[in-house]
């Protein structure tokens, strides 16, 4: 992997693991720090798929954002907890299949901001579809209304939200199903919700995975849960074919690319209409 870092590290604390990092790490980006990597190492030790479900994850949101524009028309998307940019980002896929298609990132770590407003200055020099954004998930209605999301998409038109590999983060006591529920709530009939889910139906790898990511991230983590919780988010939503399933399998091109070799834990999850 390509260990080159960008010029922000003096303004942030590179000595405590991010998430956002880690996934960057093992999507082979070049934004990720010594603490990062070491605490990427220590959870391949105990969960060996781990990277391979980073890059799964990555492949189902390349098929999600190719299926809701060719077959559903979607032309807005809201990438929630979108972490810092790498290879294919949304509005990267997104404008390959529609040139006009609109993308708000959100997230709230200053650390994401950072990276993400620096590594994607470019683009909005000459694309003013494109914003990134500073907002809470947990607070769902500040986040939909806030000036710079309003400002590219037109929430009375259908708008793809993105939850990948984000939700987990959420601590049970913040409700995440909550969360999903009232965001959909807030969405135009024809909308749609894709979310993916860091699952295990073992309890000991529930509890061992959740304390190794809280431990290693400094409480920055929700909890692994089980499918069946995840369920509970799509409630009064239209979920699309396949259901909800590993991700790897949902709609899955003839090669499926990297395989995992280890179940420790899956990426669950799937993609609902608003009715």
């Amino acid at each position: 992997m390509n260990q080159q870092q960008t010029p922000l590290s003096h303004t942030i604390d590179v000595t405590r693991p991010s998430v956002a990092r880690m996934h960057d790490y093992f999507l082979g980006g070049k934004d990720n720090y010594p603490a990062d990597r070491r605490a990427c190492e220590r959870l391949l030790a105990h969960a060996p798929s781990a990277q391979i479900l980073a890059v799964n994850n990555r492949r189902f949101l390349h098929r999600v954002i190719r299926c809701l524009i060719q077959d559903h028309g979607i032309r807005q998307f809201l990438d929630i907890g979108s972490g810092l940019p790498t290879k294919d980002n949304v509005h990267e896929i997104a404008q390959h299949y529609a040139p006009g298609a609109k993308v708000a990132y959100v997230d709230h770590d200053p650390m994401v901001l950072a990276y993400g407003r620096a590594l994607l200055e470019d683009y909005r020099r000459t694309d003013r579809r494109i914003v990134t954004v500073q907002a809470d998930l947990r607070d769902p209605d500040a986040l939909l209304d806030h000036p710079a999301v309003t400002g590219i998409l037109d929430l009375h038109r259908p708008v793809a939200v993105l939850y990948l590999s984000v939700l987990h983060c959420v601590a049970d006591r913040d409700r995440p199903a909550d969360i999903v529920r009232r965001t959909a709530a807030r969405l135009s009939p024809g909308s749609f919700v894709a979310v993916s889910h860091l699952v295990s139906e073992d309890a000991a790898v529930r509890r061992t995975l959740t304390d190794l990511m809280a431990q290693s991230t400094g409480g920055q983590w929700g909890a692994v849960r089980r499918a069946e919780d995840v369920d509970r988010f799509f409630t009064a939503l239209d979920i699309l074919d396949p259901g909800l399933v590993d991700v790897a399998a949902w709609r899955a091109d003839p090669l499926m690319g990297p395989r995992q070799r280890t179940w420790e834990w899956i990426q669950y999850g799937g993609v609902a209409r608003v009715p």
